[in-house]
């Protein structure tokens, strides 16, 4: 003979609530109308200037000021890419080579050393670390601007105005990726696996070479990325220290204003897109591995 079991209710004659929690937690998971709105709105906000640039460079200067806007592409493109290339003043193919090296070495000079640099500030014990650590926060808080007079002095100095050199040895290393990594590091390597490391006999460069420099690749590639944009876009400091004869891509760009009464937007605008196109396709290369370091460290961590 089968019996039906009871629950009897707790104390005080009230039924255990149901919780609610989770179901308000699904509807926050949840995505809305709203949420695909807004983000439509934002992908056409920042993909917009990128698709008129390249309209404004395969058309003529004049559709650069009509109005409503073009928004189809022309049959301009490649006469405009002539010109392009063909412009003395702007020396284009030389502007995109020196920023490609530029670029290319600055970054990867700043990973290296400031991981190595964030490493020795996060867990090597020596005298002066907290100093040497205010020391890289203090930079940070110093304008880029305040020491152009002094940087183009010490150009002078060392016979270095008009190289490509210039533009490249003051920014080898960079106070935020030091301290960015020196963060990184405390976060995501323990004490105990360095501990260990000593004991089985490695050395400290053996330690961050084959132990800290794996657990820092989400860090380096999003350090990287962020110091190949900021060196390819760098305009300010290129045209201070730099000549026509041996120009960035953006010192290259603004050669290409030849007159004061006129501006040749569509030669502006097809110089832009091929400067935009080495960054976009770094993107694309990298930015699925990109997301999955990122996600790869936070499991990590």
């Amino acid at each position: 003979m089968m019996t039906t079991a009871t629950i009897s209710p707790p104390a005080g004659g009230r039924a255990p609530r149901t919780p609610r929690r989770s179901g308000r937690m699904r509807r926050m998971r949840e995505a809305t109308q709203l949420t695909y709105l807004a983000l439509l709105l934002t992908v056409l906000t920042s993909v917009f200037p990128l698709w008129w640039m390249f309209v404004i460079a395969t058309r003529d200067s004049a559709s650069a000021s009509q109005f409503p806007p073009a928004l189809v592409p022309g049959g301009q493109f490649l006469a405009n890419m002539e010109r392009l290339f063909a412009n003395t003043t702007a020396n284009f193919t030389t502007g995109l080579a020196n920023s490609l090296i530029a670029a290319t070495t600055v970054s990867v000079s700043v990973v290296f050393f400031c991981s190595l640099a964030g490493f020795a500030l996060a867990k090597l014990k020596f005298a002066g670390r907290t100093f040497f650590t205010v020391a890289v926060v203090v930079t940070m808080a110093v304008p880029v601007q305040v020491g152009v007079i002094p940087l183009l002095i010490m150009m002078d100095w060392l016979g270095w105005r008009g190289d490509l050199q210039a533009v490249i040895v003051p920014f080898l290393v960079s106070g935020f990726g030091v301290f960015m990594m020196r963060q990184y590091v405390q976060q995501t390597v323990p004490d105990e696996l360095i501990e260990a490391a000593r004991i089985d006999g490695c050395s400290t460069f053996r330690i961050y070479w084959s132990v800290v420099l794996p657990a820092l690749r989400p860090a380096m590639v999003v350090l990287g990325l962020l110091t190949f944009m900021q060196v390819w876009n760098e305009f300010i400091w290129a045209l201070a220290v730099l000549n026509p004869d041996n120009p960035t891509v953006q010192f290259s760009i603004n050669q290409l204003n030849e007159s004061a009464y006129s501006r040749d937007f569509a030669l502006m605008f097809t110089g832009a897109t091929f400067a935009t196109l080495p960054l976009l396709i770094i993107f694309v290369v990298l930015g699925r591995q990109l997301v999955g370091r990122i996600m790869e460290g936070a499991i990590k961590a």
